[in-house]
């Protein structure tokens, strides 16, 4: 990692870093920073984890098909989502290999409450374990958000809809004992209680010093990746990404590698690099105006060998 001045960061990434009394743990990703090791010729599918994707409701099954076909294309040894039925056949059939399990739904097409228990019994098996994309705001997915807090025992991904709900309940997240990360984008931190007047830096920063358990993936230009008081900026992505869905493409990519056994700090940067070179692939040949987030997904492949080469 280079390690960034506040004067440098704050002219490349265009924040505010005046109120920064004390110059942080602070660093710009590098490719040598993500090696990724060979896999043995001797394993097989659960030797590369399980993955569960907790995601989906009425008028949103492109977010959970998204994060599963991503996190099945970053090495997920299996890769499970579980959705609504009231969008289960749209997402089976656009899933490529993902195990797909139609779930209770309310009358609004989201997950209902009274599938905890099936949830829970899946988290039993996964080694991560993501919530949030296409959840829905109501009340079904604030109980679903909060009961899956206070019993997973597995590295959690808090994104999109079930940051929302946790709004206006700044201790939630020091209830849950394994590593916890959120991945909001600048509205979503706001409504967490997250502070931006100050800048971007500072106020991921603060906010991790709230909540020593929780990773902050803050996403946008240059986004952060902060714990305690370390931070480290990304430097891959553009304006093409700007799209909604790529953020569902992160948290599967995310969940396939903590899945793996990645250690959630590493995981999280690197999925990160990972999603925004994949980014500036597509955008090469797409442009970046007619960039979907499905073209992130088809160029996972070549990011990652830029990472696993880097073993050779």
């Amino acid at each position: 990692m280079k390690k960034l001045s506040l004067e440098n960061y704050a002219a490349k990434y265009f924040d505010k870093t005046d109120e920064l009394q004390t110059q942080p743990q602070l660093n710009e990703a590098e490719v040598s920073d993500y090696p990724l090791p060979r896999r043995q010729p001797v394993s097989h599918k659960y030797s590369y984890g399980r993955a569960l994707l907790i995601a989906g409701a009425r008028g949103y099954s492109g977010a959970p098909v998204l994060a599963a076909n991503a996190c099945e294309r970053s090495g997920a040894g299996l890769t499970h989502l579980m959705t609504p039925e009231s969008i289960y056949p749209i997402t089976a059939a656009r899933c490529d290999g993902a195990v797909v399990t139609p779930l209770p739904a309310t009358e609004a097409g989201s997950i209902a409450s009274k599938a905890l228990p099936l949830i829970r019994e899946q988290m039993k098996k996964a080694r991560a374990c993501v919530i949030g994309p296409g959840l829905g705001t109501g009340p079904d997915s604030g109980e679903l958000v909060r009961g899956v807090l206070s019993k997973a025992n597995c590295p959690l991904v808090l994104d999109a809809d079930a940051l929302t709900v946790l709004a206006g309940d700044s201790a939630l997240p020091d209830m849950y004992r394994a590593p916890l990360i959120l991945t909001p984008h600048e509205g979503e931190f706001k409504r967490l209680g997250g502070d931006l007047t100050k800048g971007r830096l500072r106020g991921a920063l603060k906010f991790t010093g709230r909540h020593p358990n929780v990773i902050l993936i803050l996403k946008g230009y240059g986004t952060l990746i902060c714990r305690g008081k370390e931070a480290v900026v990304n430097p891959t992505g553009g304006p093409a990404m700007a799209k909604g869905g790529s953020g569902d493409v992160l948290c599967g990519i995310l969940c396939a590698l903590l899945a793996q056994g990645f250690d959630p700090w590493f995981a999280a940067r690197c999925a990160v690099w990972l999603h925004g070179y994949a980014g500036d692939l597509a955008a090469k040949e797409q442009g970046e105006y007619s960039l979907a987030p499905s073209d992130l997904i088809r160029c996972l492949p070549k990011a990652f060998r830029a990472l696993i080469e880097k073993e050779t």
